[in-house]
């Protein structure tokens, strides 16, 4: 009795999380998000631009689509990042945020989630190989301890919610 209401209160909080983070994070002017995302692309790339690594990335602009929680924005990078509301990217990845946080925490494989319809790749797909193969080339055990902390724990608990919603996945 209790194991079915256990399930069906793991999918509405795997739903319902990315709703109620959506709103606010709305509220933020996007300079804000900007200016946040360009100082944590150049810590989590800090090697990367050390070692020449993002010259692909010089005049062409990645998106990223996070669908559940209505955050959208373009990347580049020349000697530094620049972040950008949507215009007209190369290439655009987008997928819901548990999946994202999944891949970055390397509990989930891009491509798996690509072929199971759960993360999009449209456009440039040679850029968008070269940009997946660049996030995979971060080392989760580089990161600054806060984000990498945060991550981690994000990803158990989604995890752990997938788990109860789905115990057929067990």
């Amino acid at each position: 009795m209790q194991a079915p209401f256990l399930n069906n209160m793991a999918k509405q909080l795997l739903a319902l999380g990315p709703k109620l983070a959506r709103r606010p994070l709305g509220l933020i002017p996007f300079r804000v998000k900007a200016e946040i995302l360009e100082r944590l692309l150049g810590q989590l790339l800090s090697q990367q631009s050390e070692d020449e690594e993002l010259a692909f990335l010089e005049g062409n602009w990645v998106a990223i689509d996070v669908v559940d929680m209505g955050l959208a924005f373009e990347v580049s990078f020349d000697s530094r990042w620049h972040v950008r509301e949507p215009q007209a990217a190369a290439v655009t990845f987008s997928g819901h945020s548990k999946e994202l946080l999944l891949v970055a925490a390397g509990k989930e494989d891009p491509d798996t989630l690509f072929f199971q319809r759960k993360l999009s790749i449209e456009g440039d797909t040679e850029l968008g190989l070269e940009v997946k193969n660049l996030l995979l080339s971060i080392e989760f055990d580089t990161m600054p301890a806060p984000i990498r902390y945060s991550i981690e724990k994000l990803a158990m608990m989604i995890q752990q919610l997938q788990l109860k919603a789905n115990p057929e996945l067990a």
